[in-house]
């Protein structure tokens, strides 16, 4: 692997950040005051952190280049960002979004 990328100095930040979002992600749970669509996108979002990592070695090993410039593993990866994002949304009450309500007024410049 590239020594830029084993010694990169935003590393031990990443690492660090996931304890608060397990802890959230444990409190959240127990506590029962999270909608559990949302709860679940919460959690999709790790999921989206783990295919991140092994989009990227995959990248590294086998194109010899970054995430970000293997487009079918960079896009792949934040498929799963986009699908955590939706479930959040729906989660909080996203899918009044999505509903067409044919007796809400339509203005209209005529």
């Amino acid at each position: 692997m590239d020594q830029a990328m084993i010694s990169d100095p935003a590393a031990p930040l990443f690492a660090l950040s996931l304890a608060p979002y397990l802890l959230f992600l444990w409190w959240a749970w127990r506590s029962k005051r999270l909608p559990f669509l949302a709860l679940l996108g919460f959690a999709l979002t790790l999921l989206f952190v783990l295919v991140t990592i092994v989009a990227a070695v995959i990248a590294q090993v086998r194109y010899d280049a970054e995430l970000a410039n293997v487009d079918w593993l960079h896009g792949g990866a934040e498929a799963f960002l986009s699908l955590s994002n939706l479930i959040l949304l729906l989660g909080f009450g996203g899918e009044q979004l999505l509903r067409v309500n044919p007796e809400s007024p339509q203005t209209t410049d005529d």
